[in-house]
């Protein structure tokens, strides 16, 4: 039921191979969260096809908004902003979500609100902690970013570190293909890696000279990939298991290593992960262990709200909404956005 005072976000994600549509109230409560995913389509090619996914995304953009607004049992009438997802991202692939959101905004006159995805990942947090509140560090890492950032207010993040070279997530894909577990990579991965040993191979662990929080994880790729190579060269069986698992242990040592140092020079005692690797189960099992030790509070969402969703564009759409954020009808997908501008 909604009161005068309640605001609503009706939220469009469509940044890469998921079309989504959700109603947000609040900027808290999830009322509906709809993901129509075309990960066993792309299976077929070993990856995102940028052209089938926006064909994807028109075929189904409308069937997913108006089933989030059946499931929220709200009408347009009764939304107080429309929230899309303008970048980063695939350009065709974002062009759908933003002409959508353009179209009911101008057809009912609601308010537009172009959100930033990381940022979304970001707020997909406060979705199930309500407790949490900035000021707090987070880790993003997803198939296209990596990066830490301080998120000072709502909406309002330093970034400390980011990838030079292959995200996290990208990582995960290409060695699993090379593996020969094929796309998507992270989940694969993730469950081989429970049947293999994390010591068995010692991969390397990569710095950036100059910058503390930087990420790079194409040598580490390329390292796998020498591994296989010689092993084939000489003729000794692969153990599968054990590279993904050690291969893993080698991106989490990183990604922890970088996130707690930040935490402990910003002094801040809470941390969040976000983005599609943030469901891996070592990650988050590994973050839990040592946030412990250190008296640090974790935070995660659930991994439906890891992974790309609409329900995490709402919570940012809303944040920027009663921040008085206003897009226009030239609203436009920037497929390199940085987060922090606009």
């Amino acid at each position: 039921m909604k009161t005068k005072e309640d605001i609503l976000i009706l939220a469009i994600e469509s940044s890469c191979d998921e079309t989504a549509a959700s109603v947000v109230k609040n900027g808290r409560e999830v009322l509906s969260n709809i993901i129509s995913s075309q990960i066993e389509l792309h299976t077929l090619y070993g990856g995102v096809v940028p052209e089938i996914a926006s064909r994807k995304h028109i075929e189904k953009i409308n069937q997913v908004i108006e089933e989030a607004l059946q499931e929220a049992n709200v009408t347009l009438n009764e939304i107080t902003a429309i929230a899309v997802t303008y970048g980063p991202g695939l350009v065709g692939a974002l062009l759908v979500g933003v002409s959508a959101a353009k179209a009911i905004s101008f057809a009912t006159g609601k308010p537009l609100i172009g959100v930033h995805h990381i940022e979304g990942h970001i707020s997909a947090n406060f979705i199930e902690n309500k407790e949490l509140e900035p000021p707090f560090t987070c880790l993003v890492v997803s198939g296209g970013h990596t990066h830490l950032v301080v998120v000072k207010d709502y909406g309002v993040y330093e970034i400390l570190g980011y990838t030079r070279d292959d995200a996290a997530g990208e990582a995960f894909d290409k060695v699993a293909r090379a593996i020969g577990l094929g796309y998507p990579g992270g989940p694969k991965i993730d469950r081989l890696s429970r049947e293999g040993s994390p010591a068995a191979i010692q991969f390397p662990r990569a710095k950036v000279d100059g910058s503390d929080y930087d990420f790079s994880f194409s040598g580490l790729k390329s390292a796998v990939l020498n591994y296989l190579n010689s092993c084939e060269m000489k003729g000794i069986e692969v153990n599968k298991a054990d590279v993904a698992a050690s291969f893993q242990k080698a991106v989490i040592d990183v990604l922890v290593e970088h996130s707690l140092n930040a935490v402990k020079e910003y002094g801040l005692d809470k941390f969040a992960i976000a983005g599609g690797v943030a469901s891996n189960s070592s990650l988050r099992a590994t973050f839990e262990t040592e946030c412990r030790k250190q008296n640090i509070e974790f935070y995660h969402p659930s991994p439906i709200f890891c992974t790309d969703n609409a329900a995490m564009i709402g919570v940012a759409g809303y944040y920027e909404y009663i921040k008085g954020t206003r897009s226009g009808y030239d609203l436009n997908a920037i497929p390199n956005l940085r987060l922090g501008e606009r």
